[in-house]
């Protein structure tokens, strides 16, 4: 493995981030479309909601694509990846439903991505 990441590796890494957003997009919906009371009264609610299913298939699917990924990229720079789908999950959730997007938001996601360039970089 080597210590400088390939293009395909990270259009790989940065894929498997947007597909970790898009499953918290998913899981936000199936909140949003559940229903209310105790967690036993959601439980199955929740199993048959559409919306958790595909992000547990999601998921499930970015599962294997990280030990795929993991098979040839070492995961000290791999890993760094992963702040990616921190930066643009609340970033979606600020756009889609219409949740604060705060100035230290985006501060913070500023940071992160200073942070990935300077590790990954």
């Amino acid at each position: 493995m080597n210590d400088r990441l390939s293009l395909g590796q990270i259009a790989l890494l940065v894929a498997y981030a947007a597909g970790m957003a898009a499953g918290q997009l998913l899981f936000k919906l199936a909140a949003l479309r559940g229903a209310n009371g105790p967690l036993g009264e959601r439980l199955p609610a929740m199993i048959g909601n559409g919306y958790f299913a595909s992000a547990v298939l999601l998921y499930a699917a970015l599962t294997v694509l990280w030990v795929w990924i993991l098979s040839f990229t070492p995961l000290s720079r791999a890993y760094v990846f992963v702040a990616i789908a921190f930066a643009a999950t609340p970033l979606l959730g600020g756009l889609l439903f219409g949740e604060p997007i705060s100035a230290r938001l985006v501060i913070g996601i500023v940071l992160i991505f200073g942070g990935l360039l300077f590790v990954a970089g």
